[in-house]
C-alpha cells in the first residue's frame, strides 16, 4: 500500500447511519499508525492517512471486529521470471505498495502471489503493471473471473438480503397466523417454534454475530437492539414453552411470543431491503457520470493506421479519431475536422456546441453528426469528467453543519433506548401487578424494537446526496454540504464582469493612432503578447499577421496593465490610471474617441510610451443572452446585486444600465473586490462571490458562498464551493433554489425521525395502557421502525423530482 501521506479510500459494508459511522471512527481512533479518518457513508467508504502500509490491514480487521463488513478482493496468480528467494520478496515488496492494496505474499516454493485489495481503488492490471515495473510478470489467464468489483459485490449482498427476506416472510407467516388466530390447536406452540428458530437463529443471526461484536468492542448500534428484542421475545417464550408449570403454580398463563420475534425479523430486513433499494436511487447522478465514459477508442498510429485501444490504455499526445454519435473518451484539442459535440451530460446546456480545430473537447461529452481527430491532453483522472466524479463524491461524503447535532444524538441512541427499555420492565415490574413480568418483558422489547437510530442517521446524507446529484445533472458542482445548506441564506452577491456578465471573449472593435501614426503597432502586440489579460489576447488575435521586436524589463503590473523597454524608451499599456501614475499626457483626439467608446459600453486600453498617449483600443465583450434573465430572477429573489470590474467606469456604467444592475464598481483591484466582500459581512450579510478569474481567488475564498464559472481559470474553480459548468447565471438561482429544497427536505426529516422515536417509544413503554389499556404489539412496532427508514429515504428521493 503506498503511504507518502495519500488518502486511502476503505469501502464499507452495513455502516448504514450516521451512529454506525461514529462507531466506526472510535474504531479507527484506536489503531495505531491512523493519522486521520473520515467515514463518508453516502460513499460507503472510510478515508484515512497512514504512517506505513501494515497499518492499513491493521484499520481492516478494526472495522471488521466491530462487526462492519470491508469488501476486498482476494486473488492469486502465478509470478513469472523469479529465479530465487529474495525475487519472492521483492515481489511482494513492490505489490504491498500498490495503492489499494491491503495485504501481499509471495511463495516462492508455488510460485504464487495471494493478495488481497480494495476494488475501488486497484484491479488485476494495476498489480499486473507494478510487478512487471519491478522486473517481473504476472500470469492473469481470465481477467473477468479474477477481477471483482465493488458493484458486484454489492449486487451479490443485495441478492443475499432479498433471498433472506423472502424466507423470514415465508416462514414467519404460518406463525403469525397460529398465534393470532389458532393458539388453541394442539401442538400450537411446538409448530411455532419449528417455523420460528430458523427464522431467528439462521436468517437473522447476522444481527446477533454483529451485536456480540459491538459488545466486545463496548459499543451498540442497530444490530444491538434487534439482537436484545428478538433474542429476549424468542427465550421468553421457549421458556414459558419449556416450563410452563412455572408460570401456572403462580396462578399466570405462559403466553409465547415466537411470532413477535419472527415477523420482526422479517420487518426489518423488508426494511433494509426497501432502504437498500432506495438508496441506490440516491446515487443515480454517480452512475451515470461514470457510464459516460466508453471502454475503447480509436488511436490513430504514426503510419496513418487506425486502432482499437482500451481507454486505459490511452496516453496524452495520442492522436484519437471520434465517429458520428460516439462518446468522447478523454480531454483533448481538436487538430482537425469539426462538428457538434452534445455537452449537456456536463453542462445541463441541451444546445450542442460547434467543435473546431484548436477547440476543447471534453471526456463524456457526445459527438454528433460528423467526425474529427482530437489530440489527447488530460487521460484518466485528469479528464474533467474524472474531476467532476471525484468533486461529486467528496461533496456527497461530506457532513452539513446541522449533522453535528444529529451525530451528537446517535452517539448516545441506542445506549439511551436500552436505558428506556431496562426502566420499562422496572417500572411494569413494580406497578404492573400479576402480569407485571410478562407486561413488563413485552413493553421494553417493543422499546428496543421500534427505536431508530437508522432514521435520523439518514435524514441528512440521503438529502445532500440527493441535492448534490442532481446538482451535477443540472451543470451545478457542488464541493460540500456545507455550501449546499448556506446557499439558501445568501443575501448579496457580488458578480464580476468579464466572463461572468459577458461572454469573456473579448474583440477588438477599434484602433485610432495618434496622427494615424501606427509604426508602433509591432511594439504594442509585442507587449500584449507576453501579457496574461484576456484582454491582451484580443488585441494579440487583432494584430495578428504582423512581426514582433525583441523587448526588455517586462514587467505586468496588477490591476493597471503592464510595461517594457525598447530602443531606451519604455511604453506601457493599461488603463487610464496606469497613464496618470506615470505623468503621461493623453491628446484631445484620443480622449475624445475614448469617451465616445466609453458610452457605448466598450473597454478602452491605452498604449502610451514615457511621454504621451498613442493610441487608444476599443474593446468589446458581448453580455451573454440569460444574464439579464438571471440578474432579474436574482433580484427578484430579494438578493442585492454587486457588480465588481477592473474595467473604466463608462463600460462599468454601460454594462450595470444594459443588465439592470443597481450598484457596480468601476476600475477594482483584485484586493479590493476581497475588501467588498468583508464590508458587506460587517453589514451582517451572508454574502456570495461570483466569478472566473485568477483576480477573483481572493474574493471567492472570502465569501461565504463562492461561485466559480466553469470556462474560467482552474484556480478560480479550486478555490469555489461551487463551479456553474456552462458558465451560465441562470444556474445561479437554480442552485440557490436547490439549497432551499435540500435543507427543507433535511428539516422534514429530521422532524420526522425525532417525531417518530419521541412518540414512538413512549407509546412502546406503555404510557397509553393506565389511560385506554393500549400495549403496542411488538410486531406493529417492528413494522413501524422498518418504515421510518424508509420513509426518510423516500423523501429524499422526492428531490429529484423538484423543480
Amino acid at each position: 500500500m503506498a503511504t507518502n501521506k495519500e488518502i486511502i479510500y476503505i469501502p464499507l459494508e452495513d455502516v448504514e447511519s450516521e451512529h454506525c459511522a461514529l462507531i466506526v471512527e472510535k474504531g479507527l481512533a484506536q489503531v495505531k499508525g491512523v493519522e486521520s479518518h473520515k467515514v463518508e457513508i453516502n460513499n460507503h467508504r472510510a478515508a484515512i492517512t497512514v504512517k506505513d502500509e501494515e497499518v492499513v490491514a491493521d484499520a481492516v480487521n478494526a472495522i471488521r471486529d466491530l462487526g462492519y463488513g470491508v469488501p476486498t478482493v482476494k486473488a492469486s496468480f502465478p509470478v513469472l521470471g523469479m529465479t530465487c528467494a529474495s525475487c519472492a520478496g521483492s515481489a511482494e515488496s513492490v505489490v504491498r505498495y500498490v495503492p489499494g492494496v491491503v495485504n501481499s505474499s509471495v511463495n516462492f516454493a508455488t510460485g504464487n502471489l495471494s493478495v488481497e485489495y480494495f476494488p475501488n481503488m486497484t484491479d488485476a492490471n494495476a498489480i499486473r503493471k507494478a510487478v512487471q515495473a519491478g522486473g517481473y510478470d504476472l500470469l492473469i489467464e481470465d481477467e473477468s473471473k479474477q477481477q471483482e468489483t465493488l458493484e458486484a459485490i454489492h449486487e451479490k449482498k443485495f441478492k443475499q438480503l432479498k433471498n433472506k427476506t423472502t424466507w423470514a416472510i415465508i416462514l414467519s407467516l404460518p406463525v403469525v397466523v397460529i398465534g393470532m388466530f389458532f393458539m388453541d390447536m394442539p401442538y400450537a406452540n411446538e409448530i411455532m417454534l419449528v417455523f420460528s428458530t430458523p427464522v431467528v437463529l439462521w436468517i437473522g443471526r447476522d444481527f446477533f454475530i454483529n451485536a456480540w461484536k459491538q459488545t466486545k468492542n463496548k459499543s451498540a448500534n442497530m444490530d444491538t437492539l434487534v439482537a436484545l428484542s428478538t433474542g429476549i421475545a424468542y427465550l421468553f417464550s421457549v421458556f414459558n414453552m419449556v416450563f410452563m408449570d412455572f408460570w401456572m403454580a403462580r396462578g399466570i398463563h405462559p403466553h409465547v411470543y415466537f411470532e413477535a420475534a419472527a415477523v420482526i425479523i422479517a420487518f426489518i430486513l423488508l426494511g433494509k431491503l426497501l432502504e437498500e433499494k432506495a438508496k441506490g436511487n440516491t446515487s443515480t447522478a454517480i452512475k451515470k457520470l461514470m457510464g459516460l465514459q466508453p471502454k475503447t477508442v480509436i488511436v490513430i498510429q504514426k503510419d496513418g493506421t487506425e486502432k482499437q485501444t482500451a481507454i486505459e490504455d490511452v496516453n496524452a499526445g495520442d492522436i484519437i479519431l471520434v465517429k458520428p454519435g460516439e462518446k468522447i473518451a478523454v480531454d483533448g484539442m481538436v487538430i482537425s475536422g469539426n462538428s457538434y459535440v452534445d455537452e449537456s451530460m456536463l453542462s445541463g446546456e441541451p444546445v450542442p456546441v460547434l467543435k473546431k480545430e484548436k477547440e476543447k473537447v471534453f471526456a463524456g461529452t457526445i459527438n454528433q453528426k460528423g467526425s474529427f481527430q482530437f489530440e489527447a491532453v488530460k487521460v484518466g483522472k485528469e479528464t474533467m469528467l474524472a474531476q467532476i466524479i471525484r468533486m461529486v463524491q467528496d461533496a456527497q461524503g461530506s457532513k452539513a453543519p446541522v449533522q453535528k447535532l444529529v451525530d451528537k444524538i446517535a452517539g448516545i441512541f441506542v445506549p439511551v433506548v436500552i436505558g428506556i427499555a431496562i426502566f420499562t420492565f422496572i417500572l411494569w415490574l413494580i406497578l404492573g401487578g400479576d402480569n407485571g413480568v410478562v407486561q413488563g418483558l413485552l413493553a421494553a422489547v417493543t422499546v428496543l424494537v421500534i427505536a431508530c437510530p437508522c432514521a435520523l442517521g439518514l435524514a441528512t446524507p440521503t438529502a445532500i446526496m440527493v441535492g448534490v446529484g442532481k446538482g451535477a445533472e443540472s451543470g451545478i458542482l457542488i464541493k460540500d454540504a456545507e455550501s449546499l445548506e448556506l446557499a439558501k441564506k445568501v443575501q448579496a452577491i457580488i458578480l464580476d464582469k468579464t466572463g461572468t456578465i459577458t461572454e469573456g471573449k473579448p474583440e477588438v472593435t477599434g484602433i485610432t493612432w495618434l496622427n494615424n501614426d501606427d509604426t508602433t503597432k509591432n511594439i504594442l502586440l509585442s507587449i500584449e503578447k507576453q501579457s496574461e489579460h484576456p484582454l491582451a489576447e484580443a488585441v494579440v488575435k487583432n494584430l495578428e499577421g504582423i512581426s514582433t521586436v525583441s523587448l526588455s524589463g517586462f514587467d505586468s503590473i496588477t490591476g493597471k496593465g503592464a510595461k517594457a523597454d525598447y530602443n531606451n524608451e519604455t511604453y506601457y499599456v493599461g488603463n487610464k490610471k496606469l497613464l496618470f501614475e506615470n505623468n503621461i499626457s493623453i491628446p484631445a483626439q484620443l480622449q475624445s474617441q475614448a469617451d465616445e467608446w466609453g458610452k457605448e459600453s466598450k473597454t478602452v486600453i491605452w498604449f502610451a510610451n514615457s511621454k504621451e498617449a498613442l493610441s487608444v483600443v476599443a474593446i468589446s465583450d458581448k453580455i451573454k443572452e440569460t444574464s439579464v434573465a438571471a440578474i432579474k430572477e436574482l433580484q427578484d429573489m430579494g438578493i442585492d446585486l454587486y457588480m465588481l470590474t477592473g474595467d473604466n467606469e463608462a463600460t462599468a456604467k454601460a454594462i450595470a444600465e444594459q443588465t439592470g444592475i443597481g450598484h457596480y464598481k468601476a476600475e477594482v483591484l483584485p484586493h479590493q473586490k476581497a475588501e467588498f466582500v468583508k464590508e458587506l459581512q460587517a453589514q451582517g450579510k451572508v454574502v456570495a462571490m461570483v466569478g472566473d478569474g485568477i483576480n477573483d481567488s481572493t474574493a471567492l475564498a472570502t465569501a461565504d458562498v463562492s461561485i466559480a464559472m466553469g470556462k474560467g481559470s482552474d484556480i478560480a474553480m479550486d478555490v469555489a464551493k461551487m463551479t456553474i459548468i456552462s458558465s451560465d447565471l441562470t444556474k445561479i438561482p437554480q442552485a440557490i433554489r436547490l439549497s432551499k429544497q435540500t435543507v427543507a427536505t433535511i428539516k422534514q426529516n429530521l422532524f420526522w425521525a425525532f417525531i417518530y422515536n419521541l412518540i414512538g417509544i413512549p407509546i412502546a413503554a406503555g404510557i397509553l395502557y393506565p389511560i385506554n389499556g393500549f400495549l403496542l404489539n411488538p410486531m406493529i412496532a417492528g413494522a413501524a421502525m422498518a418504515l421510518s427508514s424508509v420513509s426518510v429515504v423516500s423523501n429524499s428521493l422526492r428531490l429529484k423530482w423538484k423543480k
